[in-house]
């Protein structure tokens, strides 16, 4: 199935996997609204765009930020066939002994509450016509609690894939899949936020956020009767036990 009419919102798209994942959209012939917190980084995106890309700034952890978006999106595009939620945060300071209560919160408002937020205000742009796809990019974090996620991050990346299974069993009869995508280690800007960043050795080893849009794309293709509940991708090198 081809991309071309789809009206596609990717949040988080003004770097990273969300970048890649806006790009290879666009190139498709999907019309493309990156939304994030930074509108130079978001018009940088725009640029390079092989097709339709709009952008507007939203604050996935402000709920009302998320409303005016949404509101925008459907005075300008109408129907949404495609939310991609990919905003995400962690913090260097992530162990349980480590970890301030402030950074607990705020991960938890970016990483669960800013999903649920998204698709609080998509799903009515999807519902009245009874197609629609929601794809949540979590983590392997969500699937296995390792130490190097840390505590709040792990936490908020189980909670994004339960919001997903359980929105996605709620909204089935109207037409809505639901896709949780677990990528391992990719090389992107949160990489930075770990307490001892990556060497450039490592990030040579893992996967890019291209191999993230690749399988993206590969969903947002497949017919509506289709659906991927779950996917995880990882380096090869990377354990998953």
């Amino acid at each position: 199935m081809g991309l071309s009419k789809q009206n596609v919102v990717v949040v988080g798209g003004g770097s990273g996997m969300g970048e890649a994942i806006a790009l290879g959209l666009a190139a498709e012939g999907a019309t493309v609204v990156v939304a994030g917190r930074r509108l130079g980084k978001l018009n940088e995106v725009a640029t390079q765009a092989d097709g339709t890309i709009l952008t507007h700034t939203v604050d996935v952890a402000d709920r009302g930020s998320v409303k005016t978006l949404f509101d925008w999106v459907s005075e300008r595009l109408g129907q949404l066939h495609l939310l991609v939620n990919c905003a995400g945060a962690n913090v260097p300071k992530r162990s349980m002994s480590e970890l301030a209560p402030d950074d607990w919160d705020k991960l938890m408002a970016i990483n669960a509450t800013g999903a649920f937020n998204c698709m609080h205000y998509a799903l009515p742009l999807m519902r009245p016509h009874k197609t629609g796809l929601v794809i949540n990019i979590s983590s392997t974090s969500g699937k296995r609690a390792a130490p190097l996620g840390g505590v709040a991050y792990n936490a908020s990346k189980f909670a994004m894939a339960a919001l997903g299974t359980s929105a996605n069993e709620d909204e089935r009869e109207n037409g809505i899949r639901v896709t949780t995508i677990f990528p391992g280690e990719v090389d992107t800007p949160i990489l930075s936020s770990r307490p001892v960043p990556p060497s450039a050795e490592h990030r040579a080893k893992i996967l890019k956020p291209a191999d993230i849009a690749d399988i993206t794309l590969a969903i947002a293709k497949l017919p509506p009767l289709a659906h991927v509940p779950e996917l995880v991708i990882k380096p090869i090198g990377q354990s998953f036990i």
